[in-house]
């Protein structure tokens, strides 16, 4: 059982063995030298690790040589469904950072943003839209690179312009991870009028398009409110209360609690609330009775009551409170 113990299997098994090594000189007494036994095995399971690696760069490699075949041959179709396999490959790959980072190094990037985005079928201009998204999710060295490729410009475009639902979702997810937290993507998507193609998309009839567009809102707004009067010098605030009118749907959470984001220290975004021709206390109201008790909705529930509270009940003391 101890030989079991110091020598298993796989990477997990090496870095275990890596952080027994590394921690025995937290205990008592001096670290002892790693024995010439464990030393190779090391050396061999870390060697067969770096191999795996190296089968998935040349894994990469076949896909981009894929995606750089001309429309040559009259077997088109296949041809378009073999470039469409290797994206989605591409993507599942790069859901390891480092992978993502050997792609851009590769020039994988840059066939994506100038071949695949513009690309004529739609099922490969949505891949390579997932294909950004999830090399540039919380890799600042890849959103930069691909912000200097251009690619937010052309997902802005497809997000607005697009005649196929699933591309417009996956490019605004993509614009998503380019933007959130990452400062010099924020300053680009500003340049170029990305809350607006953000309202329009909030006013589109894709449920699903609909959703990002309103988490991504409340996520910029609420990391930098010194953008709430850029929104609402937009009309946001009546754009929004009008998805509130449609029927009920999972989009309704969202827009609300962009709203309770929009009237948090502003006394413009209140006064637009409580304007009279939106009706906006009288639909909370009515929110509020038929939302009461239904757990799956209870977050909801807390925004309508929120901004309730917030815009036409400022001094309100809830009867809970007065009980106590």
């Amino acid at each position: 059982m101890g030989e079991d113990r110091r020598h298993p299997r796989g990477l997990e098994g090496v870095l275990r063995l890596a952080v027994e090594a590394g921690s025995a000189s937290e205990g008592p007494g001096l670290q002892e030298p790693m024995s010439d036994e464990r030393r190779a095995f090391l050396q061999a399971a870390l060697a067969e690790v770096c191999k795996g690696q190296m089968d998935e760069v040349e894994q990469m490699k076949e896909c981009l040589a894929v995606l750089m075949k001309d429309r040559e041959s009259e077997e088109e179709e296949d041809e378009e469904d073999g470039k469409e396999a290797a994206l989605e490959l591409l993507s599942d790959l790069c859901e390891n950072l480092d992978n993502a980072r050997d792609l851009m190094k590769l020039g994988g990037l840059e066939l994506c943003v100038s071949r695949c985005l513009c690309h004529p079928e739609a099922g490969m201009r949505w891949r390579a839209a997932q294909l950004i998204a999830s090399c540039a999710q919380n890799m600042p060295e890849v959103q930069c690179h691909l912000l200097n490729q251009g690619a937010l410009h052309t997902l802005l475009q497809l997000t607005d312009n697009d005649t196929h639902s699933t591309v417009r979702v996956k490019a605004l997810y993509a614009v998503s991870c380019l933007v959130r937290e990452q400062e010099v993507g924020l300053r680009d998507f500003l340049s170029k009028d990305g809350f607006s193609v953000l309202m329009r998309a909030i006013q589109s009839d894709c449920e699903k398009l609909q959703t990002k567009a309103a988490f991504l809102l409340l996520n910029l707004l609420t990391s930098h409110p010194e953008h709430k009067d850029t929104v609402l010098s937009m009309g946001m605030v009546e754009q929004l209360v009008s998805v509130l009118r449609s029927p009920h749907s999972s989009v309704h959470e969202h827009v609300l609690g962009a709203l309770c984001c929009l009237v948090e220290d502003s006394a413009q975004a209140v006064s637009d609330c409580r304007a009279p021709s939106l009706g906006l206390e009288e639909l909370l109201n009515q929110r509020i009775q038929e939302l009461r008790g239904r757990e799956e909705s209870q977050e909801e529930f807390e925004f309508c009551e929120r901004l309730r509270t917030t815009c036409f009940r400022p001094h309100h003391v809830e009867d809970n409170g007065m009980d106590r």
